[in-house]
């Protein structure tokens, strides 16, 4: 790598074509070179985040970046994250700490601090690696935002970034999109996009070849190569509904994360499959506490809000929510807080994680996210209260002799209302709140991580617990014993950090092979090549 420090912005036609995969594919692969690289994105919207162990807070995707980059992950790399806690609200992470709320009326302008953190952490990391791969956020050709853009190509403006734009072939339109990405933009802007990467192809290439010749030859941009359909490849999604990969089956057969629909060997085979439903909350956070479970070989599991599909599971998991009070609204509108509470009175598993946690309590007092203080659903003898302040921290504890290192993120604070070693069957009634016209008992309780085991209902405020592989599969035999179920961990399954390695490594092969990375190594090293076209019709 040259003296000049190095820097590519990658780019996307859509939301989800692939920019973070493409990010991460290029970290991983750069490393391997030799080139000390780091990830970055100025502004991600995502309730799916990580705690970084300086104590600061960014995205998943961001982290899982940092992990193929082979570099300890920090706040620079993602400076500005916004967490939506409605549809016209986010709650602002500035640096790696609580900010404040940004309204949608603001998005479009009154950002000016937020973009000078960004460029200011882009600059810090381009001072510290050899380079920099940025991550854009949706389309750079949002042009109703343009005026106050600091992640697309108003980062690539700043910076003097060459733009890479990717390109989502399995959904359709991507030539258009590639053209219409380019043209769309204003000239000065043209100027920073340098060439198009093909992402999710199946099939044969040379059936795409002539496409991708005639979008070379009408904008004067090479097509740096077209990434095939990885199985088995999932980055940590931004999107707080597009769980892991696996929701989409995305993991197909491959044995690297071999959890969704892998071994089924049937109710009489030697290894029973495992069901898991884990309820879509509209406002789900750090859903990835399930992507561990998903890559557990002979365990299934599914997205649902239907009751009668929470009914059936095995093992129920509510996730982590960033409105912990409106989303436990929405489950007694659907009738989900009946089939929970049915399942808890049947001895049959609950989790609760994060949020979900909060949701099994008696009382839940919320003077900060709804203003509101309600009843919770119950079945775990806590009571939660919200405060202005974010709890982040990486807590270490075991449980049965595993060790257990895991994240949190939180306002709500969970403490008990009573001595749990002097609660009788009784008292636990007399608590608890009636949840469709009969009492719930629990029976004894214990604690479990930070929180509690009631019976079959557990909870933890602790996020990512489930990827260590000890305590995870400890947990997951419990809980199968527990209903009689003949599901056992595979002995020669690989541990979930194992996969993510492979996985990555997987990605940084498939870079390898089929993107031009010659090419791409001059643009990191040299910048934007003089001369290229301009494209109609543009702003210009």
């Amino acid at each position: 790598m040259n003296a000049r420090r190095g820097g590519l912005l990658v780019a996307g036609t859509t939301s989800d074509a692939g920019k973070s995969l493409v990010t991460a594919g290029i970290c991983r692969w750069l490393a391997r070179q030799g080139v000390r690289v780091a990830p970055y994105k100025a502004q991600n919207m995502s309730n799916n985040s990580m705690v970084c162990p300086d104590g600061s807070e960014i995205g998943r995707a961001q982290w899982v970046q940092a992990m193929a980059a082979g570099v300890v992950p920090e706040a620079a790399m993602n400076p500005v994250l916004l967490k939506p806690g409605s549809d016209r609200t986010s709650h602002i992470v500035l640096r790696g700490r609580p900010y404040g709320t940004l309204r949608a009326g603001q998005y479009a302008g009154g950002r000016q601090v937020l973009a000078e953190a960004a460029f200011e952490a882009l600059a810090d990391l381009r001072s510290r690696f050899d380079a920099v791969i940025c991550e854009g956020a949706g389309s750079p050709a949002e042009i109703n935002l343009r005026a106050g853009d600091y992640v697309n190509m108003g980062l690539a403006r700043h910076a003097d970034l060459p733009v890479v734009v990717v390109a989502d072939v399995d959904r359709g339109g991507s030539l258009a999109a590639m053209y219409g990405t380019l043209a769309l933009l204003e000239p000065a802007d043209q100027r920073l996009l340098v060439g198009f990467v093909v992402n999710k192809f199946r099939g044969d290439v040379d059936v795409l070849r002539p496409g991708l010749d005639r979008i070379a030859e009408l904008t004067g941009r090479p097509v740096l190569g077209v990434l095939p359909w990885l199985d088995g490849v999932w980055i940590d999604s931004e999107d707080a509904l597009a769980v892991g990969g696996w929701a989409a089956g995305a993991h197909g057969d491959d044995p690297q994360c071999a959890g969704h629909g892998a071994h089924p060997a049937g109710r009489n085979g030697s290894r029973q499959t495992l069901s898991v439903a884990v309820v879509r909350f509209p406002r789900v956070s750090n859903a990835t506490d399930v992507d561990a479970l998903a890559c557990e070989p002979g365990v299934t599991v599914t997205l649902t809000a239907d009751p009668d599909v929470v009914a059936a599971a095995d093992l129920v998991v509510l996730p982590g929510s960033r409105a912990t009070v409106a989303d436990l609204d929405w489950m007694r509108r659907r009738g989900l807080d009946h089939a929970v509470a049915a399942r808890a009175d049947g001895g049959r598993p609950v989790l609760g994680i994060c949020g979900g946690y909060q949701m099994l309590a008696q009382r839940i007092v919320d003077p900060i996210e709804s203003g509101q203080t309600v009843d919770g659903l119950g079945l775990l003898p806590t009571e939660v209260t919200f405060g202005a302040a974010k709890m982040l921290g990486r807590p270490l504890g075991s449980w049965r002799g595993h060790d257990v290192h895991a994240y949190e993120i939180h306002h709500g604070i969970a403490t008990l209302h009573d001595d749990p070693a002097r609660m009788t069957r009784a008292d636990a009634d007399g608590l608890r709140p009636r949840v469709g016209g009969s009492a719930h008992s629990t029976g004894s309780y214990e604690e479990f991580l930070d929180g509690f085991r009631a019976g079959s209902v557990w909870g933890t405020t602790w996020h990512g617990a489930f990827e260590n592989d000890g305590f995870r599969r400890a947990w997951l035999t419990e809980v199968a014993e527990t209903i009689g179920h003949g599901w056992r961990p595979s002995a020669a399954a690989p541990g979930f950090a194992a996969q993510r390695e492979l996985m990555l490594d997987h990605l940084a092969d498939a870079v390898a092979q089929h993107l031009d990375t010659a090419a791409l190594l001059t643009l990191i090293e040299s910048g934007v090549p003089d001369g290229l076209p301009l494209v109609r019709p543009s702003t210009g």
